[in-house]
């Protein structure tokens, strides 16, 4: 399977519009499950559209293994029929008047592939996707997840070095999307696709990629493993945007966290260096625990007496919802809480846990963070 590599791309529509994709440099490695995560309007789709020739970049290049199939500066643009790449759209677009058997083989017979080859690469890709009892179905007559399946086997039938995904599960219920998803997850391991896949769904992203470039404003923020993302966020945009609940967000030295912000400041004066250069500092919800007494909170933790506010199941866990000098902080446990509304408390958090962020937002070197002194270090 090829590499795909965007160098430099940039993407404007024009009319003084800003660009919709800022100088990308992306590599896509052989057999990676890619996605690309960000909110509506960050460049993702259009991203994922100029990879497979339906949009032309104004900027920039693009290659697939050896060939470079786009390029402005070259004048260089190989036609998405030639880049031997697959596409699934958010909606299924199967056809309408063809069996399932003839939708799934549509595009072998685009290829003129011989009759028997293409009977025996349709049927064994139907068995694979569990619809070859449905061959003789019309899509009316599918469900929502039946469809899908229905459409990434045609793609898988044709057996695309890259398959392109733009939000193929945001239309189906959360059962079926859950199903779905173990299903990409199993095709990416047996076919060894290298997989692009664009969704706005956090969840989507951490459980199926191998790898996440975040997305904001055309610009790519992060480019890492799922655990890099969610362990080390490079910006606050980042930290915000992956996570449920989001994380909790401490602005130092602001009026509006009141105390908490200043014990924030005071705790962290006698453990970062440079101090001044912090602009914010965040928490994320399943490392705050909750303690009944002060005696139960470690020495070298960040700590704050606290009420709670709230109790709420989700399932199979509990978020707290606290109240720290007018401020709200959440935290997520997977134990059956002992507190209850009203309740005083103390929040704490091990230093190691602390996420801190430079004033422009960036994220500050934690290496400078002094942990503990008394065994806290992991």
């Amino acid at each position: 399977m090829p590499n795909i590599t965007l160098s430099n791309i940039q993407k404007n529509y024009g009319g003084g519009s800003p660009n919709a994709v800022e100088n990308l440099n992306l590599e896509i490695g052989d057999g990676e499950f890619m996605c690309l995560l960000g909110p509506s309007g960050c460049g993702k789709t259009t991203t994922l559209r100029m990879i497979s020739g339906l949009e032309h970049p104004t900027g920039g290049k693009i290659t697939i293994g050896n060939r470079v199939v786009d390029s402005v500066t070259d004048g260089v643009f190989v036609p998405p029929e030639k880049r031997e790449l697959g596409l699934v759209f958010q909606s299924y677009a199967l056809w309408p008047h063809l069996t399932i058997e003839n939708n799934v083989d549509f595009g072998l017979r685009l290829r003129k592939i011989p009759r028997a080859e293409r009977e025996s690469r349709t049927t064994e890709v139907m068995e694979k996707m569990g619809i070859a009892k449905y061959r003789k179905r019309y899509p009316s007559e599918l469900s929502g997840g039946q469809q899908q399946r229905v459409a990434l086997a045609r793609m898988l039938a044709v057996n695309p070095g890259v398959l392109l995904l733009d939000e193929p599960l945001s239309n189906l219920d959360a059962r079926l999307r859950l199903e779905m998803r173990a299903e990409l997850k199993r095709i990416h391991e047996e076919f060894n696709t290298t997989i692009v896949f664009v969704t706005h769904d956090q969840w989507e992203a951490m459980t199926l990629a191998t790898k996440i470039g975040v997305m904001s404003d055309g610009e790519l923020q992060q480019l890492g493993t799922p655990d890099e993302i969610y362990g080390a966020p490079a910006n606050r945009f980042v930290a915000e945007f992956v996570g449920s609940p989001p994380i909790n967000i401490i602005q130092l030295a602001d009026d509006e966290t009141g105390g908490l912000s200043l014990w924030a400041m005071q705790f962290l004066s006698h453990r970062y260096a440079k101090i001044e250069s912090l602009g914010s500092l965040g928490i994320r919800p399943e490392t705050v625990h909750v303690a009944v007494h002060e005696i139960d909170v470690p020495d070298a933790a960040f700590k704050a007496r606290s009420r709670v506010t709230g109790v709420l199941p989700t399932g199979g866990s509990w978020i707290i919802e606290l109240e720290v000098a007018e401020r709200k902080i959440f935290s997520v446990t997977s134990e059956l809480p002992s507190v209850k509304a009203g309740e005083e408390v103390y929040f704490w958090v091990r230093p190691e846990d602390l996420h801190l962020f430079d004033v422009d937002g960036n994220r500050a070197p934690q290496a400078e963070l002094v942990l503990s002194e008394v065994g806290l270090v992991k």
